[in-house]
């Protein structure tokens, strides 16, 4: 069972990653968010690493980046936070 420092390492690094792809292709927050159904303020907690997202919230991410759903887990996860 993963502990609560592996989680919380996990959605940040999950959320890091959305960040940059989001400014790789030059979106903001509102134009991301029009791009998918999800609300501007949540894409934020995301990649802030504050939301747990469910199955469709990626779908719906990978949609609006234009990415693959894989693409969004391309990252290293950075347990040591310093």
């Amino acid at each position: 069972m993963a502990t609560n420092s592996e989680k919380i390492a996990f959605l940040t690094g999950f959320g890091k990653r959305v960040q940059a792809l989001r400014e790789e292709k030059q979106l903001s927050l509102r134009q991301l968010a029009q791009n998918c159904e999800i609300d501007y303020s949540d894409i934020g907690k995301i990649e802030k690493g504050l939301r747990n997202i469910q199955m469709s919230t990626i779908l719906e991410l990978s949609k609006g980046l234009d990415v693959s759903p894989q693409e969004l887990f391309n990252f290293k996860i950075n347990e040591n936070p310093n």
